[in-house]
């Protein structure tokens, strides 16, 4: 997976634990592809303090995945959800009865509201 998008993904998952203004500089950098001199221009800051506060906060992110896993167990289970999708959508083909055709239909309305 690209680093932007996965640390747009642990900024999703862990942001409630940095400050508001880590997360701001975050989202400018990660979301919206702002240069750390726009960062910093639009912070009244300089691009070294955007350069750190980055830095310390990419740091961060990946400690808290290493020890939560939170992002790893998501995309773990969404493979799963995907995997179980597919073979309701063979099985399906290959029934004719059609009480079990809604059946599999329902199941696989379960396994599309099923969140962590």
């Amino acid at each position: 997976m690209e680093e932007r998008i996965y640390l747009s993904m642990l900024l999703s998952t862990y942001g409630s634990l940095l400050t508001e203004k880590q997360v701001n500089v975050m989202r400018l950098y990660y979301d919206d592809d702002l240069s750390m001199p726009e960062i910093a221009e639009l912070n009244n800051t300089t691009r070294q303090a955007i350069h750190d506060l980055i830095k310390r906060c990419h740091k961060m992110l990946l400690n808290y995945e290493n020890k939560l896993k939170l992002v790893e167990k998501y995309k773990r289970n969404e493979d799963i959800k995907k995997d179980i999708k597919d073979k309701l959508y063979i099985l399906k083909d290959k029934i004719q009865d059609k009480d079990n055709v809604q059946l599999i239909d329902e199941i696989e309305k379960d396994i599309n509201s099923f969140s962590i």
